[in-house]
Order: structure tokens, then sequence, then C-alpha cells
């Protein structure tokens, strides 16, 4: 007897469906779970509405770093909102240091709008190369361990340099383009990480062929002493102002000279391969569904535009097979070494130790005060 395939439910708000997120839920109007997490999350992250608390923090900023040669870090990538960031800084009339993570997978367009963007801004930068032979240990551990969180390795680093920069220059804030608005819906098993060493540790033991010596990481000892004895604070203040992404996209362009790279960290040649090819031909993981139902749910686009937007290609045609290769090429892997790793059983985080649960309480913390109004970033 042949079996029925099970149809396709899609949130009657957004994009997110049942292909994204097998686990997706709806009420009785067919709205999806997604959408009420973001107007909670809304209550605890977005302070748009009160423009005295940027105002207070750009001061509280100013202050900390009287007599020293900068007063904040912020990260650089060439894209949107860390971009738009830098632009902001400097109408803030703040004197922030840059950092930017080298591990190897720049695009030349990311490293022509990174060094515009400065030049033309007039701000110091600072670049953490890592060393190549241990992180491509790493990202090879990652797709052997058939999770899709391939790009956790280059987030965490990034997070490590930048408390590391902070706390070598006696700087107290870390300015970040996290922002509320435009970032909120995101599966957690799409993407989980981005600060549980024991995770990465646990997936560069188990399929590593070296130590990891150099690598810039963040143990939750090292994360406390940061912020607890270095007094060093992270601000995602894009949450603090309305921050409308086409609009920075013009002012960029129109201001910095700044050039599209065509799609959301596209910036990064691995990160163009993992989005466009790696997630949904393995996973069925198309991260532009969580991206534009975000952009609906903050108003900034229609559903009607977004069903278009995913109705284009999810690679650029003329850089798939040239990425692929590059890749395999890069990494030392042969077509057969990919396409095993391709055909291998999907897991997620949860087959692997982490500090999920210990995370999970931080969090709710975190959320508590942000709700009492103690802690606000």
């Amino acid at each position: 007897m042949k079996s029925e395939s099970v149809p396709i439910k899609q949130c009657t708000l957004s994009v997110m469906d049942t292909i994204a997120d097998p686990d997706i839920s709806f009420d009785e109007k067919g709205i999806c779970n997604y959408y009420y997490e973001y107007q909670t999350k809304k209550l605890l992250r977005d302070f748009s509405e009160d423009p005295n608390k940027l105002n207070e923090i750009i001061s509280a900023i100013k202050k900390e770093g009287k007599g020293k040669a900068y007063d904040c870090v912020i990260g650089v990538s060439g894209g949107v909102d860390s971009t738009y960031l830098a632009y902001l800084t400097k109408q803030w009339g703040l004197r922030p240091l840059a950092v930017h993570l080298d591990n190897g997978w720049n695009s030349e367009l990311a490293v022509k709008n990174i060094e515009n963007t400065l030049n033309k801004l007039q701000i110091d930068l600072t670049t953490k190369v890592l060393n190549w032979h241990e992180f491509k240990s790493l990202q090879i551990s990652f797709l052997k361990s058939s999770t899709p969180d391939g790009e956790i390795p280059t987030d965490h680093a990034i997070f490590a340099t930048l408390f590391e920069t902070a706390a070598k220059h006696n700087i107290k804030y870390i300015l970040n383009g996290n922002n509320f608005t435009t970032e909120s819906v995101m599966p957690i098993t799409w993407s989980y990480g981005h600060i549980d060493w024991k995770y990465i540790k646990a997936i560069h033991k188990q399929f590593g062929d070296r130590r990891l010596k150099n690598y810039p990481h963040l143990t939750l000892f090292r994360y406390l002493y940061y912020t607890l004895f270095k007094r060093v604070k992270i601000v995602s203040i894009l949450n603090y102002m309305p921050y409308n992404k086409a609009e920075a996209m013009h002012v960029l362009q129109d201001k910095l000279n700044w050039k599209y790279y065509g799609g959301k960290h596209y910036e990064s040649v691995y990160t163009r391969f993992f989005q466009g090819y790696w997630l949904p031909e393995k996973f069925n993981i198309d991260k532009r569904k969580a991206h534009l139902s975000t952009l609906i749910f903050s108003k900034q686009i229609k559903k009607q535009e977004a069903l278009a937007e995913l109705e284009k290609p999810i690679y650029p045609e003329t850089l798939k097979d040239e990425d692929l290769q590059f890749v395999l090429k890069k990494l030392e892997l042969t077509q057969q070494d990919f396409q095993n790793l391709k055909e291998s059983p999907t897991k997620t985080f949860r087959n692997y130790p982490t500090s999920y649960q210990l995370h999970t309480k931080l969090r709710k913390l975190l959320n508590f005060l942000r709700g009492k109004k103690i802690m606000y970033s």
C-alpha cells in the first residue's frame, strides 16, 4: 500500500513551516509558536521605544572610557549589522576599537567592505588570525558530528576574542550587532553552542586530529572572570533604537560605499556554502525562513514579500559549484569524503555532551533580570 505524504503546514503569519521545523506548533488560528516567542522576547529585549536608555548607555560608555585610547570594542565582519554598528559609533561620538576574526574564509568583498568602512570612519583595527590547521580540524569535526552547528566554531572564537581584546585594553564595553528586530526566530536545533565550550570540546575530542592549542575559547569560568572581575559588559545596542535592515543598507551604500554580498552572513565563503548548500541538502534547513519570519514579525516586510524571496534560488548558481570545489580543496576532502559526510545520519547537539541545562538556567535568570529592568542587555 502506498503511503500518503504528510501535508506541509505553514504559519498563517510567517513562513516558518513543518519542513523548516518538525517540532513547530500552531494555535487554533494557525499561528506558530515562534510568533508568541517573538512577543515574549520583545518585552525583554526591545528598548527602542525608550530613547533615553540609548543616551544613558552612550554616556556611560564615554564616561568609563575617559582617558583611554578606546571606550568600546566592536566586531567587524563586513556584513550589514556590524558595519552599520561601526557607522553608528562614530555618529554617537564613541571611540571604538574594531576586532576582526580571520578564520581563513573571508570573501574578497568582505575584506573590501571592512577596509573601506574603517578607513572612512577612521577606526583602528586589530585582527585575530586563527591557526588554520587547528581550525580546519575543528570545522571538519563538526561536519563529522553530522549536526547543523558547523558555524559554531567561528561564532565561539569571535565571542572569546572580543572578551580577550576588551580585557587586554581595559575596555569595559563590547558593542555587538546582534539585534532582536532581525534575528529573533531560530529553532535551537538549527544552531546551538555559540558559548558552550563543553559542546565544542566534546565534538573535537571525538572527531578531531590535533589539539586546539591556539584556538580562542571561553569557558564558563573565564566568562565569569571577564564579566565579574574585569567588569566587561556586552551590549546589543541596536536593540535600543529603531532598526530597519533595508534602511541600514541604504545608509551604508550611500555613506561608506558598502557593497551587498547576496545573503545574510554571506560575507564568508564558508557561511555561504554552509547555509546555501550544506544545511538545505543535508538537513532540509533553509535559514531564510527564520530570518524572513523575524522581519515579518517586526513589520519590516509582508508575508507575500517573504514568499517571493523564498522562490529565488537559495544559492547563487554562478558560485555553487565553484564554492563547493573551493571548500573541498581547502578542507582537503575528496568527493567521496564529502559524499560520506553528506549521507551520514543527521544528529543534533543533544547527541553530544553539552552545558545545555546550565545555560538554560542562566538564560532564565538573565530574562528574569531583564523583566525586572535590573539588566537590559
